[in-house]
């Protein structure tokens, strides 16, 4: 997920929370090796996340994810014989707490790594205090390409993610549309205030039009926007068989509601911001019939390991079943746990070699494999909406 706030702050922040940043690593004896590292019985991971903000629900979920699975891991001896302390920060949803946030993880924390943010934008507000500090960073669901690759091609040597990127699911979703619902002309609906929606938007189309299907309405929003009426009536005059709609809950719920109150009952389909449990509040569940969105996995999904989490996850938390953003902080925490182990250290350049160098490890959301340019090679799910609650459709493999 990506928000698409990072500009507006401009290079003065960035700046001087890096300046800030060497200064204090400059006093450190372990500088040289990474950020942080184990001291006695613990090793501290950073969780740098939305807590807090408009996109709150993302980094909740995270957070609980990876407080199971760190509990998992210190119940059966920790790693090494050491437990996880996590140190955890509210980025409170904007680009400045999450480069605030990572600055405090790395040089007054100390901790070995760090796991968030959720949206791409805070991810990427972090990733140069990450670089400068040798604190391997990952991102359980920043699907942006900049994440870890920067605008001039270069790779962010210590920045990694969870999750598959937004071309992926752009594809996903337009061969879904193309092949599963036999969707000839569709419309785009888009959120022109987000890299995110606008990414995802433009994989859609590509691979619509390959697939032979015509584009006949695009249209946009921005962020906060609460009244999508005339846009909507404007996109139901074209008469589209599939409306694309990528973007966050917050927007998409109104857009879904407003959209059928007009007499809009063409299949919608969005990627992973659509996963919330608060989309069915606001756009309604009778409304929701008939969606579907591309995520990283399903709690129906029949794989063993899977339901293993599920089990786990609702004994740990009042019987809720967990969501996606719940399996990607879980399955970060336990990817961290195999780079130690296999690094055989707590260093941030050991750490960093170890994710690099990750292959075909088996996690909740699937197989994973990291790529020369920091993506993980994994599987994508498509879920389907039915009397407000999601259900499983189809796996798609990479």
């Amino acid at each position: 997920m990506k928000n698409n706030n990072l500009k507006k702050y401009g290079a003065l922040i960035v700046s001087s929370a890096l300046l800030l940043g060497t200064l204090t690593a400059c006093g450190s004896k372990d500088s040289g090796s990474g950020s942080g590292s184990s001291d006695g019985d613990t090793i501290k991971i950073g969780l740098n996340l939305e807590l807090s903000g408009a996109v709150a629900s993302y980094g909740s979920g995270i957070s609980k994810g990876a407080e199971l699975a760190i509990k998992e891991i210190n119940d059966a001896g920790g790693i090494d014989g050491k437990k996880i302390e996590a140190v955890k920060i509210d980025n409170k949803s904007e680009n400045s707490e999450a480069t605030s946030a990572a600055l405090k993880l790395a040089t007054q924390e100390k901790v070995v790594a760090q796991i968030g943010s959720a949206t791409s934008g805070n991810t990427v507000a972090a990733v140069q205090v990450a670089d400068q500090n040798k604190m391997p960073l990952i991102s359980p669901s920043g699907t942006s390409q900049t994440v870890t690759v920067n605008d001039d091609g270069a790779v962010n040597e210590y920045a990694f993610r969870t999750c598959f990127i937004d071309p992926f699911q752009g594809k996903i979703a337009a061969d879904f549309a193309s092949n599963d619902l036999k969707a000839k002309n569709v419309a785009i609906f888009a959120d022109s205030s987000s890299d995110y929606a606008k990414g995802l938007a433009e994989a859609f189309k590509k691979q619509i039009e390959a697939n032979g299907g015509k584009v006949v309405a695009e249209e946009s929003y921005v962020a906060k926007d609460t009244d999508f009426k005339s846009t909507l009536t404007r996109l139901k005059s074209k008469n589209p068989d599939f409306i694309y709609v990528p973007g966050y809950y917050e927007e998409v719920g109104l857009i879904v509601k407003q959209a059928r109150s007009i007499g809009i009952d063409a299949p919608m389909m969005g990627g992973d911001g659509w996963d919330s449990p608060k989309i069915v509040e606001l756009a309604g569940a009778k409304s929701l019939d008939n969606t579907f969105f591309t995520n990283h996995y399903s709690a129906e999904d029949p794989d063993e390991k899977i339901q293993k989490f599920v089990k786990s996850f609702k004994e740990a938390n009042d019987d809720k079943s967990p969501d996606a953003f719940n399996a990607l902080g879980y399955d970060s925490v336990y990817w961290l746990k195999d780079a130690i182990e296999r690094a055989g250290s707590t260093k941030g350049e050991d750490i960093q070699k170890a994710l690099a160098e990750t292959k075909d490890l088996s996690l909740v959301t699937g197989e994973i494999s990291v790529d020369e340019e920091h993506n993980t090679i994994k599987s994508a799910t498509v879920l389907e909406f039915k009397d407000g609650k999601q259900v499983f459709k189809t796996k798609v493999e990479p």
